[in-house]
């Protein structure tokens, strides 16, 4: 049998997270308190201090903010200066920052809400401004999409999917979310689509940042979508649903040129269509059947459409640059995953739309800070999930010591790399 000792040394097992906690003090704690304001509270913890205790969580693998107090909090209150928040703290500041739902009600007179969390969304762009992962006069591609989230909540509606739950519009540019807008699970997604995407484009504009290319699929192939979007960027393209007037101009056309798009052969062509008392762009894409299946009006191909503005790209790219949209659902599985998207806190859908933000900040973080450090050291890159980030950087016995009137972390590891991530022996 081994001989054991038991030590009562203090040694954290999460001796990495001590420098992501810092790096997350120095770039965003401003912003976030001057963005959000003071809490209500007196005494106790800005926003700033909740946002980084609950970003712990995650990145200490925990898969929920009662993961700070039931195992993570004696390890994180170890750091010298920086203070850590009980998970009580972070649900009541869910509250706090929870703003009212809107209303909206259909030609048929039943109402759906919507919850825009102004404040919070302004903040994931500001941040996103802090960090240099957005720049004032810059453009750049935006995405739009609706993520299905199942939660038996209070207020949560059956979706068309089968469960309940909510239906929340986001916005993304490249892999950094920079809008969620929560909505109920039972509201068509085309359904006032036009009015979440003029708060998305508001904001953006009012820090200074432009949309070149905005991309969205056929969820977003209405009159009020496509009139909003083309007077707010300088291209668009949207997936054309499969409706009867689209299939008779695709029967009607001539002059189809052969290509390869991911390993697969496809014909491309494209039209001018009328939409809605305006000419635009169709390109269609066109593909045999392998399924031994025909259609009465499609026949032996399976026929999808891009609506666009862009009469100079070719088809080609127009269909690559559309297919680029396609990596975004990679951002929706990582925020169910590793950013407590899969399991919402609360009860009600203001206090979870203020959380789905939130959790989209420290997303934005964790990716910008993939990108700018150099954590190919430990086998990562800016694409590592949070699970390898956890075990290849954060899991690593270290104890904070007191050494010359300063305080030191003393990491216990044979990877020299650790050092070049703090920004010196802690002090």
């Amino acid at each position: 049998m081994a001989n054991v000792r038991i030590k009562s040394d203090k040694i954290t097992p999460f001796g990495g997270i001590f420098s992501i906690m810092e790096r997350f003090d120095a770039l965003l704690s401003e912003t976030i308190d001057s963005t959000l304001g003071l809490r209500t509270t007196r005494k106790g913890y800005s926003y700033s201090e909740i946002f980084r205790s609950l970003m712990c969580a995650y990145l200490c693998g925990g898969s929920c903010a009662e993961d700070i107090s039931n195992h993570l909090l004696k390890h994180l209150c170890s750091h010298p200066k920086l203070r850590t928040c009980s998970s009580d703290t972070i649900l009541r500041a869910f509250n706090e920052l929870a703003t009212e739902n809107i209303r909206y009600e259909n030609k048929f007179g039943k109402t759906y809400q919507f919850n825009s969390a102004e404040n919070l969304n302004r903040l994931l762009i500001s941040s996103l401004i802090k960090t240099g992962e957005l720049k004032k006069g810059g453009s750049y591609d935006l995405d739009f999409d609706h993520q299905f989230i199942e939660a038996e909540k209070y207020d949560a509606n059956m979706t068309y999917k089968g469960f309940k739950g909510y239906s929340p519009g986001v916005a993304v540019i490249g892999d950094m979310v920079v809008s969620v807008e929560n909505r109920d699970g039972n509201a068509n997604v085309r359904f006032k689509q036009e009015e979440t995407l003029k708060r998305v484009f508001d904001r953006l504009e009012d820090a200074g940042v432009r949309v070149d290319r905005f991309r969205a699929d056929c969820g977003s192939y209405s009159e009020g979508v496509v009139k909003e979007v083309e007077g707010r960027c300088e291209r668009f393209y949207i997936r054309a649903q499969n409706c009867g007037s689209l299939v008779n101009d695709i029967m009607a056309v001539r002059g189809w040129k052969l290509h390869e798009i991911n390993g697969l052969k496809t014909e491309l062509v494209s039209v001018t269509v009328r939409r809605w008392g305006k000419a635009y762009r169709l390109v269609i894409q066109r593909q045999k059947r392998n399924d031994g299946l025909t259609d009465l009006w499609e026949g032996e191909y399976i026929h999808r459409g891009i609506l666009t503005n862009d009469y100079r790209s070719s088809e080609f790219e127009i269909v690559e640059c559309y297919n680029q949209r396609g990596g975004k659902e990679r951002i929706f599985d990582e925020m169910n995953s590793g950013f407590g998207w899969s399991r919402l806190p609360k009860s009600f859908m203001a206090e979870n739309s203020a959380f789905l933000a939130i959790t989209a900040l420290i997303h934005n973080f964790y990716k910008h800070i993939m990108r700018a450090e150099a954590f190919e050291q430990f086998g990562l890159n800016a694409a590592s999930r949070v699970k390898a980030f956890v075990f290849k950087f954060v899991s690593v016995p270290a104890k904070w010591v007191r050494m010359a009137r300063q305080h030191v972390l003393n990491i216990y590891t044979s990877n020299p790399a650790y050092a070049s991530l703090f920004k010196k022996e802690s002090g």
